[in-house]
């Protein structure tokens, strides 16, 4: 039985929320970010970055009340405005490819505590650390996890159904992707939302770990101070087969000493190797691998496809890792060693032959995604996935939906 709530959310007026909202932070270049901070007075990176406009070099804490301050700024000029009384929301993302639809709600962290909502990647302590005291400074968060569930026939005609009527929002990003937001407040259709997610069964995190942790740890240190909002964390909430799974890449710095020779020779231990030339080939299933080498291409497919252990052995990237990464190119720890670093399967493969041309880079990997039954076995089992193995869409826009806490 998973518990959500509604909230009294935070977002931009109708006016100004194409010019608020933002992608991650982090997706911007230099010159992307200066651009939306010289240009737009109203982007929601002007909260995210308020040392910008005077440079300054601050520490973590005083960066952290800067960010408060700047939020508080936007409310008090009326960018945002503060629903009077708790609602859910319909949030629809329509890209070239794909319509992405979930509902954003808060989610209960005793049923994070509780094992109902289901983890499957490790987190890295210092980072929760981090994002905790952001939270504690900040005292709101705009990154809600995301979250699946299984397939259900009546919430999605219930979806469909809401979206016939007028949205919150409609508005288009310069990336060509269509944002829709529908308001929940009806408190009969609350209270049903409620109940169906009360029998839906467990909730699996897609993306948001560190999140949902930096929201447990945070609640472990203030949970006495009679503050309700920090029993719960913002999510959207989206059918497991309306999210996008891609692959996350692999190039290697060396060959760890090994000539192509001998590399190709060690390979062929465990793999088929059939030279692909200067076809831009990718893994088509489960068990093949792509491999970019001195300018060609390569197909590998494992040998022994059976036998496995578990789940966790038979995962494509724990196979890679298992039979390549370690024992051969030396790679130990796949989060730290300096000689890895990781392509989202999103991008094209042109971006690995172009990085390992350049010459920074000897091999590269390409993997097949890893399926959402995969993902949803691993977590029940509380196994935890190789890192960096999926890159999950949809993401959520920085600034359209704010939970204070």
């Amino acid at each position: 039985m998973a518990k959500i709530i509604p909230f009294k959310a935070v977002r931009p007026t109708r006016d100004k929320v194409s010019l608020v909202t933002s992608r991650s932070y982090d997706e911007y270049s230099p010159g992307e970010l200066a651009s939306q901070l010289d240009f737009n007075p109203f982007s929601f990176l002007h909260v995210l970055n308020p040392a910008y406009v005077n440079q300054q070099k601050a520490g973590l804490e005083k960066r952290f009340k800067l960010v408060a301050q700047k939020y508080r700024d936007f409310k008090e000029e009326h960018v945002f405005l503060k629903e009077e009384e708790p609602v859910f929301f319909i949030y629809e993302i329509e890209t070239k490819n794909q319509t992405f639809t979930g509902i954003i709600a808060g989610t209960s962290l005793e049923d994070y505590r509780n094992n109902v909502i289901k983890k499957h990647e490790d987190t890295l302590q210092y980072r929760v650390e981090l994002f905790k005291d952001y939270l504690h400074q900040t005292g709101f968060n705009t990154e809600p996890v995301l979250i699946t569930y299984p397939e259900n026939a009546e919430l999605s005609e219930w979806i469909l159904a809401k979206k016939q009527f007028d949205s919150l929002y409609d508005f288009s990003t310069t990336r060509r992707e269509k944002h829709q937001l529908w308001k929940i407040d009806n408190p009969q259709e609350i209270a049903w939302l409620q109940e169906k997610f009360e029998s839906i069964g467990d909730l699996y995190i897609a993306d948001g770990h560190h999140r949902s942790a930096s929201a447990e740890l945070l609640y472990q240190e203030d949970k006495n101070s009679g503050n309700e909002n920090l029993n719960y964390f913002m999510s959207f909430l989206i059918a497991e087969n309306n999210v996008k799974i891609y692959e996350y890449n692999r190039i290697i710095r060396d060959l760890n000493n090994h000539s192509k020779v001998e590399f190709l020779k060690l390979l062929s231990n465990s793999f088929s190797i059939k030279n692909k030339e200067q076809e831009l080939w990718k893994p088509g299933k489960k068990f093949e691998f792509g491999m970019y080498l001195d300018g060609e291409f390569y197909c590998l497919t494992l040998k022994k496809q059976e036998g496995f252990s578990g789940v966790l052995e038979q995962l494509d990237a724990q196979i890679l890792y298992t039979q390549v990464l370690h024992p051969i190119l030396g790679i130990e720890d796949l989060r730290t060693d300096e000689r890895i670093d990781y392509i989202p399967g999103k991008q094209s493969i042109i971006t690995i032959k172009e990085v390992i041309d350049e010459g920074e880079f000897e091999v590269g990997f390409m993997l097949f995604p890893t399926a959402i039954s995969e993902i949803k076995e691993l977590a029940d089992k509380n196994l935890i996935m190789p890192p960096k193995s999926t890159y999950i869409d949809p993401k959520f826009r920085s600034g359209l939906v704010v939970y204070e806490l």
